[in-house]
């Protein structure tokens, strides 16, 4: 009942994660094995956040009542609601293209930047101006269709009680285990935003989104092959490189950035040293002054 045999590998993040909090839980020490752990376990609250967007764009099964209880874990794995991804991301970002009418577009905190500054803000600056518009969209799903409306609401319910249960139990590894590895999963969210539209053209058809290639595509389901996604949001996820081909040599060179980490590491970093390492905006001037 899979959509594609290529999702057993988001399976296996999504069954994995809570055996791996359950195992620190019950019997973590701080040892050096705990801490490797603990680094898999950010990890996968990150890949959880890929699944959910990709989970939002093409649901993973066959079957409704398997993509509703999909929807269900996701939500108390990341932490928050799955439904948001409709509104803020589906509604507006893929609409828009990181346009000016898209309300998150990076250079609309600040000016057009490029640097670690505005990587570390975007997440808060654009959970800011997401948050009214997700509140909105809720309320007018509210007069007409209330049925769905209490689905949604009951991912909040979900959450607060499992939040509620486990800081009862025990806050301090509530903290450390659940709530921490959630607002990093959180964090990459929504800053992923920033590394792949930060200083690209949005008023361009062409030069709206950064690539990223390497280890972190068959770790985290493509999720560095921008331009193609969004030429094709509805393609499998499986389906992107192949397509991604197709559209690397139409995009200005300096948006096939490379691996990921050496690119934040050189932009973000170096580049306070080395100013030949400094992004450069391929937006014009005017195009600036009018967002």
């Amino acid at each position: 009942m899979l959509r594609s045999r290529k999702d057993w590998q988001s399976l296996l993040y999504l069954i994995s994660l809570p055996p791996l909090v359950g195992y620190l839980w019950q019997y973590g020490t701080g040892s050096i094995v705990d801490v490797l752990l603990y680094g898999v376990l950010l990890f996968l609250t990150l890949g959880v956040g890929v699944i959910n967007h990709n989970h939002a764009h093409l649901r993973i099964w066959q079957n409704q009542r398997l993509n509703r209880i999909t929807d269900v874990w996701i939500t108390l794995l990341q932490g928050h609601p799955t439904f948001v991804f409709y509104p803020a991301h589906t509604g507006n970002h893929h609409r828009y293209h990181h346009g000016p009418q898209d309300v998150a577009r990076t250079y609309r905190f600040g000016g057009d930047t490029n640097h670690l500054l505005g990587y570390l803000l975007h997440p808060l600056q654009a959970g800011i101006v997401l948050y009214p518009m997700i509140w909105r969209w809720l309320m007018q799903i509210r007069q007409r269709h209330a049925s769905v409306f209490f689905y949604f609401l009951r991912q909040y319910i979900a959450v607060t009680l499992l939040w509620s249960l486990l800081g009862w139990l025990n806050w301090q590894k509530f903290l450390l285990l659940i709530l921490i590895p959630q607002l990093h999963g959180l964090h990459w969210l929504l800053a992923t935003n920033y590394l792949q539209h930060a200083h690209a053209d949005g008023s361009s058809s062409t030069d709206f989104a950064r690539n990223f290639e390497g280890w972190v595509n068959p770790l985290l389901f493509n999720i560095g092959l921008h331009t193609a996604h969004h030429r094709h949001p509805r393609a499998h996820w499986s389906q992107l490189g192949a397509l991604h081909q197709h559209y690397r040599s139409q995009v200005s060179p300096q948006l096939n950035a490379g691996p990921l980490l050496p690119y934040m590491f050189r932009t973000f970093i170096i580049s306070l040293l080395r100013p030949r390492w400094r992004s450069r905006s391929l937006m014009q001037p005017w195009e600036k002054n009018a967002n």
